[in-house]
């Protein structure tokens, strides 16, 4: 009994030594790939503005009325989508998209199809001092189309990796309201019931693009939250048209808490710069803001990760507008690096505002980690180790969510 004894305490000793050694871990230097803005993140200009292909961005903004992809019982011409998508990727950029039905001094954007259709009450009516071009919302064939439209949209752009977010929403700009010219529910503005139908089939057909909604749908007069309370747990993310403005805390603050805390914690924030007056667009991205909290400030608070200001390059000089994106959505720093005779093992903290929404996978030398930097919240760390036995490779972070020219970079402690 001794000796066997003695026989299994050396197989243990030498088995510890094995397992000992199989996990010597030895640090090693990574040379940081940090770029100016990150992509998904930041200061946002219009696609069609003169500085977008210059300025350090990572995403255009994008518009376009229904009645541009519509054109008969679902019967689409996606030219005009792919024809901005692929301006937007040539310039190493993705594209946040919005349709819209309600644009003041435009017709409506409903298709004409629709529009000359027996029954259609759309109307025309001042907005903004314009003649514009209000829908039908009770129109059943405007409906039943609408949802169709978004159903076939995400079955060719969900995984298109040119597309960052999208954004949909009824009434001005697709803004989820109508304060200036004729709100009646049912008719300009869509009913409760079919709100509610919308957001679930919106959940319903995007699986992984995040859709995005106007904080204004918060407004009791106007969304189905408070009689649907359910309609909360869908995974839309929130866009605020009127960032920075003096109303802010007391207008729209209430309503980013109204759809949860912590809703950025797994669906996108942004939205866009006020326009209430000139001094907010003027003032937008000082030291103190236009009305006493600067950009970066006020995205830390929202977990915001980006926002429109296609102004802002009359104001900013091109530095500026590069720090202030820098301040938005996330940022990786490697924190550790280690190798070992069979994998490396990398430890990753998030020092941004927000994480990254879509699956971001550490690598190694080609090989890629299984483990996804998705969902990293800030202050936060992710320890990934990738099977290798390379000893001299490059550290990257890859993404099938990025378009040729994108790189997700990292910093290093």
């Amino acid at each position: 009994m001794k000796r066997m004894s003695g026989t299994l305490a050396a197989a243990c000793l030498l088995l510890m030594a094995t397992v000992v050694k199989a996990e010597e871990w030895k640090a090693f230097r990574v040379k940081p790939t940090v770029a100016a803005v990150q992509p998904m993140t930041g200061l946002v200009l219009w696609s069609d503005s003169e500085h977008a292909a210059t300025a350090p961005i990572q995403l255009e903004f994008c518009y376009l009325p229904y009645s541009a992809v519509m054109k008969g019982p679902e019967s689409y011409d996606w030219t005009a989508v792919d024809r901005q998508l692929a301006a937007v990727a040539k310039r190493k950029h993705q594209a946040i998209l919005r349709f819209w039905d309600t644009y003041p001094a435009k017709p409506s954007g409903v298709p004409a199809y629709i529009r000359n259709s027996p029954g259609w009450r759309g109307k025309t009516a001042d907005s903004e001092g314009e003649a514009t071009g209000f829908p039908d919302w009770g129109n059943a064939a405007w409906q039943e189309a609408h949802l169709a439209f978004f159903k076939a949209f995400a079955a060719r752009y969900d995984k298109d990796p040119r597309l960052a977010f999208l954004q949909c929403g009824f009434g001005l700009w697709s803004e989820y309201h109508i304060y200036d010219g004729p709100f009646e529910s049912g008719l300009t503005f869509p009913d409760r019931a079919y709100q509610a139908r919308f957001l679930n089939h919106m959940a319903a057909c995007f699986k992984q693009t995040h859709w995005m909604i106007s904080i204004d749908a918060a407004d009791a007069e106007i969304g189905p939250f408070l009689q649907d309370k359910k309609l909360k747990s869908l995974p839309f993310g929130l866009f605020d048209d009127s960032f920075l403005a003096k109303e802010h805390p007391k207008v729209n603050a209430p309503r980013w808490k109204f759809f949860g805390a912590d809703r950025w914690q797994t669906s996108p924030g942004g939205g866009e710069l006020s326009y209430y007056n000139d001094r907010d667009q003027r003032e937008a991205l000082s030291k103190k803001g236009p009305n006493g909290e600067s950009l970066e400030s006020a995205s830390a608070r929202f977990h915001t990760s980006f926002m429109i200001g296609n102004d802002q390059p009359q104001y900013a000089d091109m530095a500026r507008i590069g720090q202030v994106g820098r301040a938005m959505g996330y940022r990786f720093r490697l924190d550790s690096a280690k190798r070992s005779a069979k994998a490396v093992k990398l430890t990753f903290s998030n020092t941004g505002v927000a994480p990254i929404y879509y699956d971001a996978y550490p690598a190694y030398a080609g090989a890629e980690a299984k483990t996804s930097l998705k969902g990293l919240l800030p202050g936060q760390k992710r320890t990934v180790v990738i099977p290798t036995k390379v000893k001299n490779g490059n550290v990257t972070i890859r993404s099938t969510r990025l378009v040729p020219g994108q790189k997700i970079g990292f910093s290093v402690k």
